[in-house]
């Protein structure tokens, strides 16, 4: 490591703020503009994108030692959360589950310091799992963390090389997004929204006369050895795709699956989680806490895809459960199949294929090219940020 390398608490860095919540008995304190971050939130990302709360003027004065400015490190750091990290893109309210940095930007670089708090957030993250009791980094623990820093020019120059691997990551996050969203209003303009633009001709139809639900497992106990890309709930709910994995470490039996499927979680349905595999191998299979369906004629997989996609399927599931408290409700594979709708003509099937199945696609495509920048991108990150890796800036 350079000479010029030097070690900083994270009290050096900036200034330290722990968030708190104003009181909920009050609503007046929400349903206001500015974001109100808790662990709950998407944490995915490098920033944060949107909040599920929002503060109002009132909530926010109850706290005004605690308002962030643009470009604060935010660090979760309680539970199961504990080690993720977001910036913000605005004035910002954090819960009391978070510490975070408002940056001093004449000595040290945002982006350097966020990617340095992303490796001492898996230091952090690790020792989250391995805990009986609750883990828990206060303002004074967080405050004496150590990371390495090199001069401000160096940190900039690190901070962009890995800034571009994630705009890029975000960027193609946003497409996805953007082209979901369009295939879903397709599907509700032409077959759901006032009746349909495309349904003449359509027929009442029940969803098992024209799917499948797929129930072929794999048992690893019976199986030699593999290597498997498994689709799983934790993986989805970490970035929607599949972990590569040895059958040896999988303890349980799962579906196994091909690129005809498409899958829903049936486990706690409020929280909707539908899913295309890939199939970057020949070995893919899911989590049994997922329906796998099929269609029965090919032709019809991305019409029944989109329409499990749709928010009038997810209410029939809801209305579907057993199960007394969400995090434990499931939905019934059998309740699915009863699902009625309408079904159209083969040729206007076929004209809504032709429009969705290149979104579909490309959907695929970015997915793909998004973990093989995440890849890269956790490749470097630890040899930039330890400076095994000399750059010229």
């Amino acid at each position: 490591m350079s000479s010029e390398w030097k070690q900083c608490t994270l009290s050096q860095i900036g200034k330290i703020i722990t968030g708190k919540t104003p009181s909920t008995n009050d609503k007046s304190n929400y349903c206001g503009d500015i974001p109100f971050l808790t662990p709950s939130d998407d944490l995915s990302g490098k920033y944060v994108v949107d909040t599920q709360r929002k503060l109002s003027a009132k909530g926010v004065e109850k706290v005004k030692n605690c308002v962030l400015p643009k470009n604060a490190v935010c660090v979760s750091c309680i539970g199961s959360d504990l080690g993720k990290i977001v910036i913000t893109t605005s004035s910002t309210v954090t819960n009391q589950q978070f510490n975070s940095i408002i940056v001093d930007t004449e000595s040290f670089d945002v982006d350097f310091v966020y990617y340095a708090l992303v490796l001492l957030g898996q230091k952090l993250n690790y020792l989250s799992k391995t805990s009986t009791a609750v883990p828990i980094v206060n303002k004074t623990m967080f405050s004496q963390q150590i990371i390495s820093c090199p001069d401000l020019k160096m940190q900039r120059v690190f901070g962009r090389i890995l800034s571009t691997l994630d705009n890029k990551i975000q960027a193609n996050k946003l497409l996805n997004d953007n082209l979901e969203t369009q295939a879903k209003l397709l599907f509700d303009e032409w077959f759901v929204k006032d009746g349909g633009s495309k349904t003449a001709g359509a027929k009442d139809e029940v969803l098992g006369n024209v799917i499948s639900v797929v129930k072929k497992t794999f048992n690893p106990e019976k199986e030699p050895e593999t290597g498997l890309e498994h689709y799983s709930i934790p993986a989805f709910d970490a970035g929607k795709f599949p972990v590569f994995e040895s059958s040896l470490s999988i303890k349980s039996n799962k579906y196994i699956v091909d690129k005809d499927c498409f899958m829903i979680s049936k486990l706690n349905p409020t929280t909707k989680r539908v899913w295309r595999p890939y199939c970057l191998t020949s070995n893919a299979v899911c989590s049994t806490e997922f329906i796998v369906f099929k269609a029965k004629e090919s032709a019809y997989t991305d019409f029944l895809y989109s329409l499990i996609n749709c928010d009038v399927f997810s209410e029939h599931l809801c209305n579907h459960v057993t199960g007394s408290t969400g995090s434990r409700q499931r939905t019934n594979p059998d309740d699915a199949l009863k699902f009625m709708f309408k079904l159209p003509t083969k040729a206007t099937i076929a004209d809504f294929s032709s429009i969705v199945a290149p979104m579909y696609d490309q959907i695929r495509t970015n997915a793909i090219e998004n973990n093989s920048l995440r890849q890269l991108r956790d490749y470097l990150l630890p040899l930039l940020m330890s400076g095994q890796i000399s750059i010229g800036g």
